[in-house]
């Protein structure tokens, strides 16, 4: 059985997404801003920075993978579900669960620069730059934490912990 330890509570987490909503409401007054999440591990916080945002927001998802079923990236990445519009001439906020070697979103940058949105910034809930292998930009970063691994809030080992309120280090 492993172990759990609570990193980032509930409640600190809540207090961050009102404060990145407030940031995103001050960058995109106008609006509508897509906020495209990455599933599966974003869809609680992009769920929560919505309703966080008073600026109009338009939710799309978009599938990557990149892990399988083990704790590091296998390095290759590949698009599993596309996004169903086109964000060509939208305000694009990519949401992401954690940024931890850049793999993935560098891969997802490339994709979106190709559909023309009319900006494209980061959203992440966790910053593990440590471990950052390929150079990304992160605008609106919830919680830089170190190189542990980490789950709940939408962040799973092997499909599981993704319901816990908390991000928990993962022991053994």
């Amino acid at each position: 059985m492993s172990s759990l330890r609570v990193l980032i509570s509930a409640e600190q987490i809540h207090a961050r997404i009102q404060e990145l909503g407030a940031q995103i409401d001050r960058d995109h007054p106008q609006g509508p801003v897509y906020l495209v999440g990455i599933l599966k591990g974003a869809c609680i916080f992009l769920a929560d920075l919505a309703r966080a945002m008073k600026t109009p927001a338009r939710l799309e998802f978009i599938g990557i993978s990149s892990y399988g079923r083990g704790k590091t990236s296998s390095g290759e990445v590949k698009l599993t579900k596309d996004l169903d519009v086109s964000v060509e001439g939208y305000e694009v906020i990519v949401v992401e669960d954690i940024v931890d070697s850049g793999i993935t979103l560098s891969y997802l940058v490339q994709i979106f620069q190709q559909r023309r949105p009319k900006s494209l910034r980061i959203a992440t809930l966790l910053d593990k730059p440590d471990r950052r292998q390929r150079p990304v930009t992160v605008d609106y970063a919830g919680f830089q934490i170190p190189d542990e691994f980490v789950v709940g809030y939408g962040l799973d080992y092997a499909e599981d912990y993704r319901n816990l309120p908390d991000v928990c280090v993962l022991g053994e």
